[in-house]
């Protein structure tokens, strides 16, 4: 006699055997349609992937070699524009170097894939090479990356921020991590991601309560804190209130004019639109004010050039800049190849960066010449993000401001301005010598007093250590810019600075971080007598 384990297991097998059948008697049987079925929507296939062009172990080429126009392009450009760092050099007589030799940079370095030398000689012969050589490879695979037709995960954008969850304006990384951003696996996932949140995150991390520049660090001056204290009043929503949409329906507005926009007024909105994600209770207009902003083109600009049909594969990917990638999750692949046709394959970046392609304009993109009379452009991209571009240095337009200026709800940012470059436009009569730029009245000789007077903040930031002690002593020089203003934030290092490697094409030598450095001043404060009263801010 079985015992009852046995019986039992021997009834589960049979039960299961017996539902088995059944199923496999309901798969074979005609389903009966029913009238809603007419209705019913079939469901869509998932979408895949688009298939590499280049694989991880694959981005590395030297420039005359690579896949993609724009990066020969680019090393045609350095090869025409950079010199050859040892002919140039005190220890030239040592080589066999003739004057009728060429000093251009003809000889691809093997290992980083940049034009370095005018020859395999000399490339062997500079021992100074080696200091710098990983970093224009690992720029060279960043470039190649950024066109190789992957999915950025890095360039997903994170939604709302919920209402208990804290963000942290450490670095990068507690930032993302608290923000809720894909994990950035890699160093070069970092890169690509923060060269896109720079210009956003350099002005949320200064102005949010939870900034990491405080008075305890000594990067923000006693005059500072009550800056930033009458901004934040606006900012933010009384402590135990929640802050969201609804609370800052009575809020006035804050505005962010960013001065000599270049790169990022080319930035697509949803990249912008982080920055509102930092104040939920905030409506911000940002103006991108400055000759090289990029408008949007022309609805009637004429229709691209069909592709050459014995082009092959590689000749015909698109020219994808890292803002172009991002786009790619709220812009259609025509529109983006549209984009790429319309423009030249490569800029050559010469002493200042290039003016930005024209911008796709949006759904609810409108002309606004009519308003500030210089070719503009205004987009309420949401509720809480309205963007407008001017095309034209801040003198011609600062008239229409200066009587609208308040320091609770305003304030300056300069990404880079070049104060202590000299200015390409303006001559001095005196020595015939190029005026510096601050001082110089086709740049920001007349633009610097103006701001000081309107007692707003203003935030400048440098690419490099140099770049910054050359801004900061040119403004301590500057009339009627020297002695008027204090400090709002001492100079020292962006934490939201780019950690991307960005190469001169003059000379591959020269290397900067978009935004590495930080610093803030104001104008000096008077006291003013009003009916037997002083008023001081």
């Amino acid at each position: 006699m079985a015992s009852p384990l046995l019986r039992s297991r021997s009834a589960l097998r049979a039960v299961l055997g017996s539902q088995t059948c059944q199923r496999s008697l309901c798969a074979n049987r005609p389903r009966a349609r029913t009238i809603f079925n007419f209705f019913r929507r079939s469901a869509k296939p998932a979408q895949e992937e688009p298939v590499p062009l280049l694989t991880e172990d694959n981005l590395f080429h030297p420039f005359s070699k690579s896949p993609f126009p724009a990066i020969r392009a680019r090393g045609e450009a350095i090869q025409s524009l950079a010199k050859c760092p040892v002919c140039t050099s005190s220890h030239c007589s040592t080589h066999a170097h003739t004057k009728s030799q060429s000093l251009a940079v003809k000889f691809e370095c093997p290992d980083c894939g940049f034009p370095t030398h005018c020859s395999e000689e000399h490339w062997m012969a500079d021992q100074e090479h080696k200091k710098y050589c990983s970093k224009l490879r690992e720029v060279n695979e960043d470039d190649h990356d950024l066109r190789s037709g992957r999915k950025f995960r890095e360039f997903e954008m994170p939604g709302p921020q919920a209402y208990e969850e804290a963000i942290s304006f450490a670095n990068w990384d507690v930032f993302w991590y608290t923000r809720g951003f894909p994990s950035m696996d890699t160093e070069r996932s970092r890169r690509h991601a923060s060269r896109i949140l720079t210009y956003p995150l350099t002005i949320g991390s200064i102005l949010h309560q939870n900034s990491g520049l405080t008075l305890s660090n000594q990067r923000v001056t006693p005059e500072g804190s009550r800056s930033l204290a009458a901004l934040r009043t606006t900012l933010h929503v009384p402590p135990g209130a929640p802050d969201t949409e609804e609370a800052g329906a009575a809020k006035p507005q804050i505005r962010i004019f960013i001065l000599g926009a270049r790169a990022e007024s080319s930035l697509p909105p949803h990249v912008w639109e982080q920055l509102c994600m930092l104040f939920p209770s905030c409506h911000f207009h940002l103006f991108f004010i400055g000759p090289q902003v990029s408008l949007p083109k022309p609805a009637n600009s004429p229709p691209p050039k069909p592709p050459n049909k014995s082009a092959t594969k590689e000749d015909t990917v698109t020219n994808q800049s890292a803002a172009e990638n991002v786009s790619t999750t709220h812009t259609s692949t025509d529109t983006v190849k549209q984009q790429e046709e319309d423009k030249p394959v490569y800029v050559p970046n010469v002493y200042e960066p290039p003016t930005p392609a024209p911008i796709a304009p949006l759904k609810r993109t409108r002309s606004s010449v009519e308003l500030y009379g210089v070719p503009s452009y205004t987009v309420p991209y949401t509720p809480q993000l309205t963007i407008t571009g001017l095309q034209a240095n801040y003198a011609e337009v600062h008239a229409q401001f200066q009587d609208t200026f308040d320091p609770y709800t305003d304030a300056f940012f300069l990404f880079s301005p070049g104060f202590g470059f000299p200015s390409p436009n303006s001559v001095s009569e005196l020595d015939g010598k190029p005026y510096l730029q601050i001082t110089s009245p086709t740049e920001w000789g007349p633009v610097m007093p103006a701001l000081l007077a309107t007692r707003c903040a203003i935030y400048v930031t440098g690419f490099s250590p140099a770049d910054v002690e050359r801004d900061i002593r040119s403004i301590e020089t500057a009339p009627d810019v020297a002695c008027e203003f204090e400090w709002v934030i001492t100079p020292g290092e962006n934490a939201f600075g780019s950690e991307k490697w960005e190469v001169a094409d003059f000379d591959p030598r020269v290397m900067v971080k978009t935004n590495w450095g930080v610093w803030g001043i104001r104008g000096k404060g008077r006291e003013v007598r009003e009916r037997s009263s002083f008023r001081l801010f």
